[in-house]
């Protein structure tokens, strides 16, 4: 499952690589994996797709959206271009030939969507729906106003992980970007919302909006790859590759812990929990 810098990254990525050319092939459900979602039956995705031209990409929230004729690819997975000649990866589970002899995988790793319907057709969209409808945190309508309201209609158990990484709303913000930007922000992610005060807000907003966007300029996260394979340029400050490491701000070793289904990364020192 990707994440929004990773959909922004990867939609600019196709659109200066991808567009023009024609499929050949499509290959769905090669790999089956049990948390990938198709819509109808994969095996009929190379009678929708065979033949269409790759149009604009574009992103919303943490899905890509790839337009081939009147037909549109909507994932969540991380994907790959392949030049012609190089080896197609032995699993995945999608795989469009082009014309060229150059190719695009996905690849599901947790979970992930790999959607494909008419143009004029989105009913069977997951919470991507939910992503075209609410403003993207990198736009302008995503303001102090609007986050003042999200942080309003919460109640007081609601920690900030979850407020800030679940039932989208905030898109294309999870899991794999939320630490950095509570860290960012001062606060642990296991903090009541309704504990902060008005400054504690105010990082929090300043923070979801210059982390996302310095993911975004940098390419992406170190910890997650682009169209080509190559890791982004962004240094995550809490993940999975800097446990145990001193915080960059005060020294104390940066901690992982399991919570509300998930992982959290984050510093003792820095990130205070206030119940």
């Amino acid at each position: 499952m990707i994440e929004l810098p990773e959909a922004v990254v990867l939609a600019e990525q196709i659109n200066r690589t991808l567009q023009g050319k024609r499929i050949t092939q499509a290959v769905a459900n090669q790999w089956p994996h049990k948390f990938a979602w198709y819509s109808g039956d994969p095996a009929e995705y190379d009678g929708h797709l065979a033949g269409k031209v790759i149009g604009p990409a574009t992103y919303h929230g943490g899905y890509v959206e790839i337009k081939a004729g009147d037909v549109v690819l909507v994932t969540s997975t991380p994907l790959r271009y392949h030049a012609a000649g190089e080896r197609r990866p032995p699993k995945h589970q999608l795989l469009l030939e082009f014309d060229d002899g150059t190719a695009l995988s996905a690849t599901v790793q947790m979970w992930g969507a790999l959607l494909c319907h008419k143009d004029d057709d989105s009913d069977n969209l997951p919470d991507g729906d939910i992503a075209r409808r609410r403003p993207s945190p990198l736009s302008a309508a995503f303001d102090r106003a609007y986050f003042d309201g999200l942080v309003d209609e919460q109640t007081g158990a609601l920690s900030a992980k979850a407020f800030l990484a679940t039932e989208q709303r905030i898109p294309g913000l999870g899991n794999g970007v939320l630490h950095d930007i509570l860290w960012t922000a001062r606060v642990h992610p296991k903090r009541r919302v309704a504990t902060l005060s008005p400054e504690a807000v105010d990082r929090m907003y300043g923070a979801i909006r210059s982390v996302l966007r310095a993911m975004v300029d940098q390419g992406g996260r170190d910890t997650e790859r682009d169209l080509f394979g190559r890791p982004g340029g962004y240094a995550s400050v809490m993940s999975k590759n800097t446990v145990g490491k001193p915080c960059p701000a005060c020294g104390s070793p940066i901690q992982k812990e399991a919570y509300l289904g998930g992982t959290i990364y984050y510093c003792g020192g820095c990130q205070a929990l206030v119940r």
